[in-house]
């Protein structure tokens, strides 16, 4: 049991689970909202959260102890974040969950192909097909017919 908890399979079903809550809960809570507002209160929650649970289990590390190359990597990744989730609150806003969030979901077939570009990843044939059909999917699913 414990190394199921321990599993990048399950922290990633649970991330996903996550996901889904968030366009939810997201879409519910923008309705007499602005969509920049609405992510500015998402963000400092996002931001109290981890810092209670570094604290909490004594997880802190000191500023000093972190490379200026991680920082300028968590900056830049924390940028797109915040980019992604001005934009999925804007989608939310102006379309319905059920929707938007297939089509946000393609940033797993852009994670599969920036990892292969930037990364020097490599995809095996059932890999790309995985990505063609998840494509596929998400345009099925934002489609209204």
């Amino acid at each position: 049991m414990r190394s199921l908890l321990g599993s990048w399979q399950l922290c990633a079903l649970l991330s996903a689970a996550f996901a889904a809550l968030t366009a939810i809960f997201a879409k519910v809570g923008i309705e007499n909202l602005n969509s920049d507002f609405a992510t500015f209160i998402r963000t400092i929650v996002i931001l109290c959260a981890p810092g209670a649970i570094l604290v909490g289990t004594g997880q802190w590390q000191p500023v000093g102890s972190v490379s200026a190359r991680t920082y300028l990597f968590l900056v830049l990744s924390g940028l797109a974040t915040g980019g992604s989730w001005i934009y999925y609150f804007r989608a939310l806003k102006l379309g319905e969950a059920s929707r938007v969030a297939p089509v946000d979901k393609l940033s797993v077939d852009l994670v599969a192909i920036f990892g292969v570009v930037f990364l020097g990843e490599r995809l095996s044939l059932p890999n790309w097909l995985g990505v063609v059909f998840i494509a596929a999917g998400a345009v099925l699913v934002a489609y209204r017919g």
